[in-house]
């Protein structure tokens, strides 16, 4: 965003950095380490907490320096007071450490990473996150802890959530009104799994569970599923429209987003909430769009004056998602402004339930996102409360304790859960608070 070069600018010639706490050292992570190091005046990488330290001092080493290795928070502290970069296996301890503004937690996991941005909040912290799973499981909490202290909790810009955001409220700006929120992907196939996307993912140095919860639809309904939390929108329906104009063929011409819009148009109500969904085999991708409606007839001629069509629906979009390179943008934000790019307005919307991948069998563990077990579905919360669904956010090390059929969702009744986890405590705390 404009306005924040200039206050980074501001914060570099005063010799006042923002310091920032990272959690995680993989794919995303070294992006984001190498974007605040060599391109983000103003802001300072203080330190790396990732359960292989070794990693964590590779972000470091991309731009030659040499981070020391610190075991406790106060030796944390005192590497961060003296401006030595810092790296430790002990996220707790960096989240907790004096002399930070900003923890980005950038895992990927869970469990993990709920423990992380917990001591961040409650430390007083602003957290930035790319971790949608967590946002779309237990965000709207975690919001909520973040406003009693008086910080920021916010997923980041440059992830096609952060970009819907931005555009979202561009659009509102405008006087129009949003009436679906909507991402552009390549490709959705439910049963792939980490076998199948092997090679994908040792191409571009990602986990092979990773890059299947891609493309099995777990990833794309989180997103979706936080940006009905951050605006108050819903889905159609489960698993939401998604319209697929490749009918399955990778190599199909793509459509314009503005044609592929009217697959939409007879859901569209502009008097309700509004949608989140997607689209296969359209472009500009890996987009994001949003449609919006007015009623004013003057204005109306202006948009079609502007090439924006004759309505009553229109078309804005952006033609990219440039991950970690926006990330130290939303960290600046949260700081500088106070500003989150998403956050959730109040409780759930929508959630992403556990469906059955293939055949489950009485005893089976679910052992990861994107794995051999389940896929994540998009799902109203209301529905998701009175049919007793199991968040696949939750559902990882779950045991079944009965069969389930293939894509068949699954209920809390068919598993047993792992005990003595914050995650489940923090949902059931989120139950109670909003349901």
């Amino acid at each position: 965003m404009i306005i924040v070069d200039t206050a980074l600018a501001e914060r570099q010639a005063a010799g006042n950095p923002i310091r920032i706490g990272m959690v995680g050292a993989g794919f995303q992570a070294s992006g984001i380490g190498l974007q605040i190091m060599t391109a983000t005046p103003g802001m300072r990488l203080s330190a790396i907490a990732n359960r292989r330290v070794e990693a964590a001092a590779e972000v470091y080493g991309q731009a030659g320096l040499a981070p020391v290795h610190c075991d406790t928070q106060e030796a944390l502290e005192t590497a961060i007071a003296a401006g030595q970069p810092a790296v430790t296996e002990d996220a707790v301890a960096l989240a907790r450490a004096e002399g930070l503004d900003v923890i980005i937690e950038v895992t990927g996991s869970v469990e993990f990473a709920a423990h992380a941005v917990l001591a961040a909040l409650e430390s007083g912290k602003h957290v930035v996150q790319m971790n949608a799973e967590l946002d779309g499981t237990i965000g709207p909490i975690l919001k909520a802890k973040a406003n009693k202290r008086g910080v920021v909790y916010t997923f980041a810009d440059g992830d096609q959530p952060g970009v819907q955001m931005n555009l979202y409220r561009f659009v509102v700006g405008l006087g129009i009104k949003p009436v679906l929120c909507g991402n552009i992907k390549g490709l959705h196939d439910p049963y792939r799994n980490p076998a199948t996307q092997e090679s994908f993912a040792r191409r571009w140095g990602q986990k092979p569970a990773m890059v299947a919860s891609f493309a099995d639809g777990t990833k794309i309904s989180f997103e979706q599923a936080i940006v009905a939390n951050g605006t108050g929108m819903q889905v159609f329906r489960r698993g939401m429209l998604g319209p697929d104009f490749s009918k399955g063929n990778p190599n199909a011409p793509l459509v314009p987003i503005e044609q592929a819009m009217a697959a939409f148009e007879p859901y569209l109500d502009p008097s309700a909430p509004g949608l989140v969904d997607y689209v296969v085999g359209a472009r500009p991708g890996p987009g994001v769009f949003v449609l919006g409606t007015l009623e004013h007839p003057r204005q109306k001629h202006y948009l079609e004056l502007y090439k924006m069509g004759q309505g009553p629906y229109y078309c804005f979009y952006t033609p990219y998602h440039l991950c970690h390179f926006e990330v130290p943008t939303s960290a600046a934000r949260a700081v500088l402004f106070n500003d989150p790019v998403l956050t959730p307005r109040g409780g759930p919307r929508v959630g992403v339930i556990a469906v059955a991948k293939k055949a489950l069998s009485t005893g089976e563990t679910i052992e990861e996102l994107g794995g051999y077990e389940t896929y994540g579905v998009a799902e109203n919360m209301d529905v998701i409360r009175r049919d007793n669904l199991l968040p696949i956010g939750l559902a990882i090390g779950c045991r079944l304790t009965k069969p389930v059929a293939k894509d068949v969702a699954l209920t809390f009744d068919d598993v047993d859960i792992p005990t003595g986890r914050l995650v489940d405590r923090l949902y059931a705390e989120q139950e109670r608070t909003f349901a």
